[in-house]
């Protein structure tokens, strides 16, 4: 009996030991989430890192403001959340759902927006946005640090409105907030967002860019061989590329049009490695006297609005890093962008090429720059905000002269070049062993007759013949695969193929 009871006692003192060890711990958990405050993502209806999906221009005015000095890190802070309210304001408006503009908006200024949201739902109207730069100037920051006051001037919005699904309009417009922003359980939530009255606003002068030969340009475009299409990175090969260009240089051609490929550079997030290879680039083709026309957005074929802010950080900082270097002859936007008119849909693709125009125009005001479309009969798309006009022409020499005769018609005042052309030399069996190279020859023959006797400045697709071609080019379907291999000058054994007698040029 006593020991039984002994052993109650034991038991008894453990479990009360156990209960409270329990509670301690319980305890301790709880007082370290309340000191570490919840993680601000898991409480937000909205992606856990937003800003990676909305980088509008933001360029502060100097700190003159009234009250406490702010803080480096506070402004910051200021900044992403009064950006984010921006972009949770886009969602609502382009889904009539209000989910995220609590987050960053106090109680008072979220009545405002609830009554335009419920007023497009009863429309079935809706608004797609964005911002594309802001120029915030700080008023006043409280002693507390819990009220800010800033003046947000030339804030350039562009919108498209929608009823039932069907885009109705489009505009971009240029104006300026009063904005006050309440810090709430460590969000910077806007207070209030008044429209200033609008005052006339001085239009940005860019100058003509200098025309430096373009309209003397004989070229090619340029991959190397082992490598297409994959040429930075780990494949990067200097030497191999000094090589190409000095060949290039031999058959008496100054023009090279290379790519930068947009999801391989690594799109907001710029791969600084492969950058510093496109410099490497530009100067072997400096040493070599040839000019080079950069490709912007290869590979890229989204445009949606959403994305416009993305799109213009990454050109902005390839811009930026090559816009001095001495071999750069101009910009191409990007690479046959009306084959994305059937999926993407024409005016949101014409929408995102007119304003990344203008975007690299403020960047560079020095290089010309132009788009690739792929036909002569797309080209006469913004003639009028390019500063020269190219075009692609896979097609029979025999109907060059009346496509160039129609472009021309349309494009009185631009140079015009030939961007891209060339003949397949394929004589396999998705080609009924119809091809040779003797037929690439006379294609060659026949065209540079007609570029020379119309003074077409042009470049040619492409110095070698590829042993592989990536899907992503041309589609799986091997007779489009094999002919695109089988474009070059030079074979795969890196042997002269009788084309090459066509294009070097008369010393």
């Amino acid at each position: 009996m006593r020991l039984s009871r002994t052993l109650y006692r034991v038991l008894f003192i453990l479990s009360f030991l156990a209960v409270n060890a329990l509670i301690l711990v319980g305890l301790s958990a709880v007082f370290s989430y309340l000191n570490t405050g919840a993680d601000r993502s898991t409480i937000l209806h909205l992606p856990k890192e937003l800003s990676p999906n909305y980088l509008p221009k933001v360029e502060w005015a100097p700190l003159t403001n009234e009250g406490r000095p702010m803080e480096s890190q506070t402004l910051a802070e200021i900044e992403r959340d009064y950006l984010k309210a921006w972009y949770v304001r886009s969602i609502a408006l382009e889904t009539n759902n209000p989910y995220g503009v609590a987050d960053y908006y106090t109680d008072s200024a979220r009545i405002k927006l609830f009554d335009i949201l419920d007023l497009n739902k009863q429309n079935n109207s809706s608004f797609k946005s964005t911002t594309l730069r802001h120029h915030p100037r700080l008023e006043f920051y409280s002693t507390d640090g819990k009220i800010v006051v800033l003046t947000d001037e030339n804030v350039e919005l562009y919108e498209e409105a929608y009823i039932n699904n069907e885009p109705l309009a489009q505009r971009t417009e240029i104006a300026s907030y009063q904005v006050m922003l309440l810090l709430e359980d460590g969000f910077w939530r806007i207070r209030h967002l008044v429209k200033l009255p609008p005052k006339k606003v001085e239009k940005l002068e860019i100058s003509k860019p200098k025309m430096v030969n373009v309209s003397n340009s004989k070229g090619i475009n340029y991959y190397p061989q082992k490598h297409p299409w994959e040429m930075y990175g780990t494949n990067f090969n200097a030497s191999s590329i000094d090589d190409d260009f000095k060949k290039i240089k031999d058959l008496g051609l100054n023009t090279v049009r290379v790519f930068v490929p947009y999801v391989d550079f690594g799109k907001t997030e710029l791969d600084i490695k492969k950058v510093d290879q496109l410099k490497q680039t530009l100067d072997l083709a400096a040493k070599n006297d040839l000019t080079v026309i950069v490709t912007l957005f290869d590979f890229y074929g989204d445009y949606s609005l959403r994305d416009w802010t993305l799109t213009h950080r990454h050109a902005e900082q390839i811009v930026m890093a090559l816009k001095d270097h001495k071999a750069l002859l101009a910009w191409d936007i990007k690479n046959e962008p009306d084959l994305d008119f059937e999926t993407r849909g024409k005016p949101r693709v014409m929408a995102w090429l007119r304003q990344m125009v203008l975007e690299v125009k403020s960047w560079d005001k020095k290089h010309p720059l132009t788009i690739g479309w792929s036909s002569p009969e797309a080209a006469k798309n913004l003639a009028e905000e390019i500063d020269f006009v190219s075009f692609h022409y896979y097609r029979e020499p025999s109907h060059f002269k009346e496509a160039l005769s129609t472009l021309r018609a349309s494009v009185t005042d631009k140079p015009i070049v030939l961007q891209e052309y060339g003949y397949s030399s394929y004589d396999g069996l998705w080609n009924g062993y119809l091809g040779s190279e003797e037929d690439q020859a006379e294609y060659f023959d026949a065209m540079q007759e007609l570029l020379e006797e119309e003074s077409v400045p042009y470049l040619f697709w492409t110095l070698y013949d590829f042993e592989s071609v990536p899907n992503a080019v041309v589609g799986s379907l091997p007779w489009r695969k094999a002919q695109q291999k089988n474009f070059g000058l030079f074979d795969t054994e890196n042997r002269q193929k009788k084309v090459y007698q066509s294009l070097v040029q008369k010393k």
